[in-house]
């Protein structure tokens, strides 16, 4: 029998793609065709691991994003890309080192809250 093995892709609708696509290139540094493409072979950590988490719908932890969901993305140096990110202006609302990963929250131009994350230690067991 066939399984679900990963997360594919997330798919938004944006009013302007184009504008949002070039924000991602120019300050995140990510690009592709059909949007970033990452490629698990790439993580240098030992153990990397997605999530797909639901939040009540009271949550406020997407909050000051006007959308009703957030974007987690991994790196792999937090404090180096937080200053890049401070350097070409953007706001940083927020910072958490937690032991399993560190964490920084931005928005992007249509509201999306964007969380930054770099894995600290293996995957939790499913």
């Amino acid at each position: 029998m066939g399984r679900i093995t990963g997360l594919g892709g997330v798919f938004v609708k944006r009013a302007d793609p184009d504008k949002t696509s070039a924000w991602y290139k120019d300050v995140l540094g990510i690009a592709g065709e059909y949007g970033p493409v990452f490629r698990w072979k790439d993580e240098p950590q030992d153990d990397p691991f997605s999530l797909l988490s639901s939040f009540a719908a009271d949550t406020t932890y997407l909050d000051p994003g006007t959308q009703p969901f957030m974007i987690n993305f991994r790196v792999d140096d937090l404090d180096s890309f937080q200053k890049e990110l401070e350097d070409k202006g953007v706001e940083i609302l927020g910072r958490a080192d937690e032991p399993y990963g560190k964490f920084a929250w931005l928005l992007d131009p249509d509201g999306v809250k964007i969380e930054l994350w770099e894995q600290i230690g293996p995957a939790p067991d499913a």
